[in-house]
């Protein structure tokens, strides 16, 4: 799916490398990248192979291998590796979570340094949970960062993330919210909720979500490679968070559902791991999140509130 009608293509077919590509927001920025004229190479741990409009290279997100000359010459590497915390978090998986970030993260600064010709700017994905859970703060770049597993996973990533770089390469770190795709993801989910009737809000409704249209996700990710003033920590959100309450009432609203049942903690702890074999903590827990330094270099969002955003991810 095309997420754009027409894009720039002033590229001229610079090579860009996206490590852990083949997941829903690496495909969506592959294929925006594409249109936009660049050249896409995507590490994958599958067999090396053509997908659409880009190509794959097998690597084991834990060491170097043959994958490291497609980074030689390359013009910027994104990183978006790591497992899915759309999960019950038991140890095992707490440790995936952890060492699937820490590791192949680790892996792509040691062939950076190694290489003759790194690329002149690394994207690192991140998360905007690394600042915890707090109910009546809007956090920016400047906020804090939390406690509990999700706020020690990030401080983990983005510090293996400044080891790996060198005083050549220019370092943007994207703290990424909930971002809103038109096909699977979070919102299809919710999006079966909602039409069962059972889309009210969650746990009283007030924690907050954090989210960003994939188009605005994907105009990050390029502005970040195209834009030599972008450097350092951001956070990927739309400027408007909302409420669960009011989250859940505009998809409500977007997708014509008159009424929705909500949900109380209770019900959610014990429906997420049995029912939907996820994690509870994240539909009870949430943030604000807007970033301050976007705001302050004028970057415009496409979609910066949330009723606009679902309308057009639903039509589609």
């Amino acid at each position: 799916m095309r997420i754009l009608s027409s894009v720039s293509r002033e590229a001229d077919n610079a090579k860009v490398v996206i490590a852990g590509g083949t997941g829903l927001i690496g495909t969506y920025l592959a294929r925006y990248l594409v249109e936009c004229g660049y050249e896409v190479i995507v590490l994958s741990r599958g067999p090396a192979k053509r997908i659409e409009t880009w190509r794959t290279e097998q690597w084991d997100a834990s060491t170097s291998g043959t994958w490291t000359q497609e980074l030689d010459g390359a013009s910027a590497l994104i990183n978006l590796c790591g497992r899915t915390v759309d999960c019950i978090k038991t140890p095992k998986h707490c440790d995936e979570i952890l060492r699937s970030r820490v590791e192949s993260t680790r892996a792509l600064g040691l062939a950076m340094k190694q290489i003759q010709s790194p690329p002149p700017v690394w994207v690192q994905m991140s998360t905007a949970h690394i600042h915890g859970d707090p109910q009546d703060t809007t956090c920016d770049e400047d906020t804090p960062t939390g406690q509990g597993l999700a706020p020690d996973v990030g401080r983990a990533w983005e510090l293996t993330f400044n080891e790996g770089l060198t005083e050549q390469v220019r370092g943007v770190v994207l703290r990424t919210s909930f971002v809103l795709t038109p096909q699977g993801g979070a919102l299809a989910r919710l999006r079966r909720i909602v039409k069962l009737g059972l889309g009210g809000s969650i746990a009283g409704g007030r924690q907050g979500i954090s989210w960003i249209h994939v188009q605005d996700m994907n105009r990050l990710f390029k502005r970040a490679i195209t834009e030599p003033s972008m450097e350092g920590v951001y956070i990927a959100s739309a400027p408007k968070p909302v409420s669960n309450k009011e989250f859940m009432r505009e998809l409500r609203r977007a997708l014509r559902m008159p009424f929705g049942l909500p949900a109380a903690a209770w019900m959610v702890r014990i429906g997420a791991p049995l029912v939907l074999r996820t994690d509870p903590e994240l539909a009870i827990y949430g943030r604000y999140c807007a970033s301050r330094r976007l705001r302050e270099e004028g970057f415009a969002f496409d979609y910066p509130e949330i009723s606009a955003a679902l309308a057009d991810l639903l039509a589609r």
